[in-house]
C-alpha cells in the first residue's frame, strides 16, 4: 500500500514545532526520514517490533541486518544496555554527539528485530539539532538505518530521501544537506580488544589516543556467507547506484593513464561512461558525465561528496561510473575507499 508521505520542512521561527508534528508520528508507531551530521536516517520507535519492521519493509532492508539506535543521552543509552566498559564511557565523553557509534550488550526491553536477533546493539548519538530534538520530543530512542532503498547509496539531502522513499514511509523532515555525508564509524566495546567494524569520520587512530589499542573488524568486500552479523554493511551490498561502478586505485599518474584507457574503451563500445574525479585529475580526462568529489587534499569533501556524485551520475544514465582511487587511504581516506570499494562492481589497483 503506497503511503502519503508528509515533508516537513524547518521554521527558524518555530524549530520546536516544526519536529512536534514528526515527533508525533513516532509516537503513533510511525516511519520519519530526518537529517544527522552524517546522512538522512529513516527512524521508527526502536522498542517497538511493528514500527522497526516498517522500517525493513520501507527500504527493502534483510531482516538479518542490525540498526544503529540513536539517542539524545548517555541516560538513554544506559535504559537500552548493560555491562558498559569504562573505555565506552570514554569515547561518548570525548566523541558524543558525533559519528561514533558503539556496539554494547543490550538489555532485555531491546527487540530481536532491532538487534537483528544479537546480543548486543548498536548505539550513537548524532551531533544534529533536528535529530536530538526529534528523540527528545518523542521521547524514543530511534532505530535509524540510512534513509534509502537498501542497497543504494546513502542520501545526503531531503529530496534523495524523496528519490527513494516517498511512498514507503511517513514523513521527512527536510534539513538541508548534512555535514559529513558518510557514516559513522562503528566499534565493538564488547570484545576483549574494541573492535572498528566500520570506518568513518572518526578514524582508528583517534579513537585509540583515547582508549589505547583497537583491532580492525572489517573488510572492504562484502561477505555473503556471514552467518551473523554485529554491523552494518558486513554482509549485504551497500552505496551502489544502478550504474556499475569500477574503481581504479594506484598512484596518480598510473590512475589517469588507466582511466583514460578503460574510457576510451567503454566509449568505442557504445557506452555511456560517467567520471567520478578528484579535483586534481579533472583536465586530465573528459567522459559523457562528469562529477568532481573534491580535492586530495581535502579528504572531508571527499566523504561529502561522495555519495551525491554516484546518484548524480546515476540520474544522467550513465552505464558505468569510472571511479579514481588516487586519494590517500588513510584517515578519512579509509572510510571514502571503504565505501566505494563495496559500491564498485570491480577493484582495479595499478
Amino acid at each position: 500500500m503506497k503511503l502519503r508521505t508528509r515533508i516537513f520542512h524547518i521554521d527558524k521561527n518555530d524549530f520546536i514545532g516544526s519536529i512536534s508534528e514528526a515527533a508525533g508520528i513516532i509516537k503513533e508507531g510511525g516511519t520519519v526520514a530526518f537529517p544527522t551530521e552524517t546522512v538522512y536516517g529513516l527512524g521508527a520507535d526502536a522498542l517497538d517490533p511493528v514500527a522497526v519492521r516498517a522500517i525493513f519493509d520501507a527500504k527493502g532492508r534483510p531482516a538479518d541486518n542490525p540498526l544503529i539506535v540513536h539517542v539524545a543521552s548517555k541516560e538513554q543509552c544506559e535504559e537500552l544496555t548493560e555491562n558498559i566498559p569504562e573505555k565506552a564511557y570514554i569515547l561518548m565523553d570525548r566523541f558524543w554527539p558525533g559519528p561514533l557509534t558503539l556496539i554494547l550488550q543490550r538489555r532485555e526491553t531491546v527487540p530481536d528485530i532491532t538487534t537483528g536477533g544479537l546480543d548486543t546493539v548498536a548505539v550513537r548519538m548524532p551531533d544534529n539539532k533536528i535529530a536530538l530534538e526529534l528523540i527528545r520530543i518523542s521521547g524514543r530512542p530511534l532505530a535509524a538505518p540510512s534513509a534509502n532503498l537498501s542497497g543504494k547509496p546513502s542520501p545526503t539531502t531531503a529530496d534523495h530521501v524523496i528519490e527513494d522513499l516517498c511512498g514507503r514511509i511517513d514523513a521527512i523532515i527536510d534539513g538541508g544537506a548534512v555535514r559529513v555525508g558518510i557514516e559513522s564509524t562503528v566499534i565493538d566495546m564488547t570484545s576483549e580488544v574494541p573492535a572498528i567494524l566500520r570506518p568513518g569520520m572518526i578514524s582508528g587512530d583517534e579513537i585509540e589516543r583515547e582508549i589505547g589499542e583497537t583491532a580492525t573488524g572489517y573488510e572492504d568486500i562484502v561477505h555473503h556467507d556471514i552467518e551473523k552479523v554485529r554491523s552494518p554493511g558486513m554482509k549485504y551490498v551497500h552505496y551502489s547506484p544502478d550504474a556499475t561502478v569500477i574503481l581504479i586505485e594506484g598512484s596518480n599518474e598510473m590512475v589517469v593513464i588507466k582511466l583514460r584507457e578503460m574510457l576510451d574503451d567503454f566509449r568505442s563500445r557504445g557506452a555511456r561512461v560517467g567520471l567520478l574525479l578528484t579535483d586534481e585529475n579533472s583536465g586530465y580526462l573528459s567522459g559523457d558525465e562528469l562529477f568532481l568529489v573534491g580535492s586530495k587534499e581535502r579528504p572531508g569533501d571527499l566523504a561529502f561528496n561522495l555519495f551525491a556524485g554516484l546518484r548524480y551520475l546515476d540520474k544522467k544514465k550513465v552505464d558505468i561510473i569510472l571511479a579514481d582511487g588516487s586519494f590517500s587511504h588513510s584517515g578519512v581516506g579509509t572510510a571514502v575507499l571503504n565505501r566505494l570499494r563495496k559500491a564498485a562492481e570491480t577493484i582495479i589497483k595499478v
